[in-house]
């Protein structure tokens, strides 16, 4: 999903303007990751999807580089948590499958402690509740466990840090 479009690339590029390529600055909708594309002469808006996989693109002339969220533009980093919301939302049945399978990660850290306001208590309230019967849609994870009124905030808030924090050691919903 389209992030932000620089039609005469990057400011800071020391070439002159004329030499320039157009860049996209996009994020990825299976693993999150941030990247910047070429696009071919088209018209391309913020929050359009634009195909990079194998084949015919008809968008996209090439993949330029992955960034860091370092890299985003100003324009770039206000659209993020927007379109991350967006994404987690039409992914509600790959997320709720992680609250339904997730594991320990080592004897004292669970997986879903990694979500922002998980702790012991909590995380256990979830496993006990998982037992009973799988969670199938977010609006029954916050009728079911009382304290999590909104799991999508809590999942996009992990994929935010995620993609923010260089130094963050696990990671669960981005590719490193």
């Amino acid at each position: 999903m389209v992030l932000d479009v620089l039609m005469k690339g990057h400011q800071d590029d020391p070439r002159p303007p004329f030499k320039r390529e157009p860049i996209i600055q996009a994020v990825g909708t299976a693993q999150f990751k941030l990247l910047e594309l070429v696009p071919k002469k088209v018209e391309i808006r913020i929050h359009e999807r634009v195909y990079i996989g194998d084949g015919e693109r008809e968008q996209v002339e090439r993949v330029k580089r992955r960034i860091s969220y370092e890299d985003l533009t100003p324009t770039a980093r206000l659209e993020l948590p927007y379109v991350i919301d967006i994404l987690v939302r039409e992914k509600e049945s790959e997320f709720v499958q992680f609250f339904n399978k997730s594991i320990s990660i080592s004897p004292k850290l669970h997986m879903l402690h990694l979500l922002p306001g998980i702790g012991k208590k909590l995380m256990w309230e979830i496993l006990e509740e998982r037992e009973k019967k799988p969670f199938e849609s977010y609006a029954e994870i916050t009728q079911r466990i009382k304290s999590i009124p909104h799991p999508e905030k809590m999942i996009a808030s992990r994929i935010m840090e995620e993609l923010q924090d260089p130094n963050v050691k696990y990671h669960i919903f981005t590719s490193k």
